[in-house]
């Protein structure tokens, strides 16, 4: 093979290198463009069709109405390639009563977490390790010996009793029931130890993002995880507390800031219940008594197809007070595959930057306007910019 045609082979090659990597960038462009499933007001379906508009896409809505509303479109690549299905749910547009207040979080585990697992100095001063590659850490505690376990004094009682004889545990692990053999090693204090460290409630501070009329609430637009194994609490209930913030530390590059306050956990300032912790965010009821102590701002939803990059505002409590903020909504991801991070919103209001640096910690729930809707709620900081952070969309939030 000559020089020059090893070279001809050299230039074909970079050029369909380029042809894939150009239609792997164009399939994904695609595929984050058009969501697997939207809502759409009666009469606005019109609003999608742009969604769908790409000479590289052929979409079919000959598919009829099935009974409760929805109907599919069906999406091919160049009318050939099987690309995407989308489900299109009809309905009236939803009225929520909009919140931005900060809330105090208490919520009591299912069970008792195992955080870490770790060495016993025994009574003989040898070091064990009874739990090593056995326990793990985020493994539940359900049950001891058979015996239903919700606390974790109620551990503690359990394994100073069982005067050193193997302990069965029943676990949740990744959603499945196990159970675990533990031989108990008498420490040098004398007690009964599993060499386990666990957890059975978190608190913390968020914000209120919307009520519907039935009372049930919606906040924080994520989950809450534990802070030490990083996997969602699995929860059996909680409560919404009144909270006094009495700082702010300002976010700036590399380090977020966070708001700090306090919570009295006291039954004349508890709010509502928590009932479901989940990655899209933590749902309950609020009393009805209790729901007079917000202040509320009705406003229709605005759903994925509505929004568009461009200005924006945000609803939260600063100083007592609780006001509309400007931001710029600088990236919508119709189908993000963490709905935690469908849009990017950045603070441009100098109020805001200027009292926090722009979105700290406590802030995640804070309602998104656009045009006079409720689109969506913040989620996250950039640690390299605390001036701009992710959001969700509020018809996610709405779907638990």
């Amino acid at each position: 093979m000559t020089r020059r045609q090893k070279y001809q082979r050299f230039v074909f090659g970079l050029l369909l290198l380029d042809l894939l990597v150009m239609g792997y960038l164009g399939y994904r462009y695609l595929d984050r463009k058009i969501p697997k499933e939207l809502h759409v007001v009666e009469g606005e379906e019109d609003k999608i069709t742009e969604l769908f508009q790409s000479p590289w896409l052929k979409c079919d809505t000959s598919i009829p109405a099935s009974q409760n509303g929805s109907y599919t479109i069906h999406c091919s690549l160049l009318g050939v390639i099987p690309f995407k299905d989308v489900k299109v749910t009809t309905g009236e547009r939803e009225n929520l009563w909009v919140s931005g207040e900060p809330i105090g979080l208490y919520m009591e585990t299912q069970g008792v977490l195992i955080i870490d697992t770790g060495e016993i100095v025994g009574e003989d001063g040898v070091s064990y390790d009874p739990a090593q590659n056995i326990a793990q850490a985020g493994d539940y505690i359900i049950a001891f010996n058979d015996q239903r376990v919700s606390s974790k004094r109620e551990l503690v009682e359990d394994i100073t009793c069982c005067n050193g004889e193997t302990a069965v545990l029943s676990v949740i692990r990744h959603g499945e029931e196990i159970s675990l053999s533990l031989d108990p090693v008498l420490g040098e204090d004398g007690r009964y130890k599993l060499g386990i460290w666990v957890r059975d409630n978190t608190q913390g501070i968020g914000t209120l993002t919307y009520m519907r009329e039935d009372g049930t609430f919606g906040a924080l637009g994520h989950g809450i995880s534990d802070v030490d194994t990083g996997e969602l609490l699995h929860i059996q209930g909680g409560a919404l507390y009144q909270t006094e913030i009495l700082g702010i530390q300002k976010g700036s590059k590399g380090s977020p800031g966070e708001l700090s306050g306090i919570i009295r956990y006291s039954q004349s300032n508890c709010l509502g219940e928590i009932t479901k912790n989940c990655s899209n965010g933590i749902y309950g009821k609020i009393g009805s008594e209790e729901r007079n102590r917000f202040t509320w701002t009705r406003m229709p939803v605005g759903y994925k197809q509505d929004m568009k990059v461009g200005k924006a505002q945000i609803l939260f409590k600063l100083d007592g007070q609780l006001d509309f903020y400007d931001v710029e909504i600088t990236k919508i991801d119709m189908d993000h595959e963490d709905t935690n991070k469908s849009f990017v919103i950045q603070v441009t209001d100098p109020r805001l930057l200027s009292a926090t640096g722009g979105i700290v910690q406590g802030m995640s729930g804070s309602p998104v306007i656009q045009e006079g809707k409720i689109v969506g709620a913040v989620t996250h900081v950039f640690v390299k910019d605390s001036a701009s952070g992710y959001g969700i969309f509020i018809e996610t939030m709405l779907e638990q």
